[in-house]
Formats: structure tokens, C-alpha cells, sequence
């Protein structure tokens, strides 16, 4: 086992739920009406419409290039060792002694935070669901904003974590 399986195998994991959530997000679609109501002001009333096929197109885009660009881009530049990183104290923590560490970490964040984000689209995607069974369209705008405030405090979490991790 190399010291870099880890880090692999927490992209390997972010790449399985990325492709759970193009396959979620394609069966729940499934169920939408053939215009569905995508955009809902505050108080949950559908304020914009989109034919399926555009809604469901675009919504796996976000759902899964986003995520991917999170992990891929990073793990790739992280590959070479030439790679300029930004980072405060850059020449402490990528000295040939700290610098695999410091790869792994970064590498295992842009995982966590890709997961994040996928997990946040498909919890947003069931909720445009629900609110399209009802007549007139009407998203939980609790549940939305609840969902979107664990997200932010999530996403906190994970840049404090960043922070003190090279501070």
C-alpha cells in the first residue's frame, strides 16, 4: 500500500457518490411533470417553469461537473511536483518532509467538499420533487432553507478545518 492509497480511495468514494447522485437525481426526475416548476420565490410558490428535459440536463451538469472539477482538478495538479500551491507558510508545509501529507490532505478536502455540494443538489432536487406533485406547485421553504443552512454551517466547518490545519 502506498502512502497515497488513502487519498484515492476518499476520491474513489467522492467519485461513487457523484455518479449516486446523476443516478438519483435521473430516477427522481423520472416522477416530474412535463414543465416543471424550478424556481419558487420565499414563501414556495413557483415563480419559473422549465420543460423536463432542460431541467433534468442542467441539473446533472451542476450535479456532476461541479463535484468532479472540485476533485479532479486539484488531485491532478497535486500529481506534479512542480505545482505552485497557495498556501500561508507554503514553503513549511510543502518541504519534502510535510509536502506528501499536505497533498493528501488537500486532496481528501476537495473530496469532503465535493461531497458536500453533491449531497446538498440532491437533497434541493427531491424537494423541486415534492413540490411538483402538488397542485399548484409549492417547495418546503423550511426545508429548503434548513437544508441550505446545514450546508453553510458544513461548508464553515470545513474551511475552519482548512484554517487551522495551516495556521
Amino acid at each position: 500500500m502506498t502512502r497515497s492509497t488513502p487519498s484515492r480511495r476518499f476520491s474513489a468514494a467522492a467519485l461513487l457518490l457523484i455518479a449516486c447522485g446523476a443516478v438519483f437525481i435521473g430516477l427522481t426526475s423520472r416522477s416530474l411533470p412535463s414543465l416543471v416548476a424550478a424556481h419558487f420565490d420565499a414563501a414556495g410558490r413557483a415563480t419559473g417553469y422549465l420543460p423536463r428535459e432542460p431541467y433534468v440536463a442542467l441539473l446533472l451538469l451542476i450535479t456532476v461537473v461541479v463535484p468532479l472539477l472540485v476533485v479532479i482538478i486539484p488531485n491532478r495538479a497535486f500529481c506534479h511536483p512542480e505545482v505552485r500551491v497557495n498556501l500561508p507558510n507554503r514553503d513549511y508545509w510543502l518541504a519534502p518532509e510535510r509536502r506528501e501529507d499536505t497533498i493528501r490532505f488537500l486532496s481528501r478536502q476537495s473530496s469532503v467538499f465535493a461531497s458536500l455540494v453533491v449531497i446538498f443538489l440532491c437533497y434541493a432536487q427531491w424537494l423541486v420533487v415534492r413540490a411538483n406533485a402538488l397542485e399548484p406547485p409549492t417547495l418546503d421553504s423550511r426545508a429548503f432553507l434548513t437544508g441550505l443552512v446545514v450546508f453553510l454551517v458544513c461548508t464553515l466547518i470545513w474551511i475552519v478545518r482548512l484554517i487551522r490545519r495551516f495556521r
